[in-house]
């Protein structure tokens, strides 16, 4: 079930993150990828601010999506790629 959790939550921030970043998007896959990752950098920064960590699963997408934003801004800014 944690891994569906994981899954659901990395598909709804990537595809969140690809509208607020307006690119061309990677695909479902790559979306999942960038949420999950974007949702394990956000948990970092959170954890380094003194966020508790626990929310439900609308925390878990916000943060998850902040920290994909950061990762799409920082890869496109590292390859010249916009979108």
């Amino acid at each position: 079930m944690f891994i569906i959790w994981w899954i659901i939550v990395g598909l709804i921030a990537g595809w969140l993150t690809g509208k607020i970043m307006k690119g061309s998007g990677y695909g479902a896959i790559m979306d999942i990828v960038i949420g999950i990752v974007g949702a394990i950098i956000g948990g970092f920064i959170m954890r380094a601010l003194g966020g508790t960590g626990q929310g439900g699963m609308i925390y878990t997408i916000i943060i998850a999506v902040l920290g994909a934003v950061i990762l799409t801004f920082l890869l496109r800014l590292i390859t010249g790629n916009k979108g």
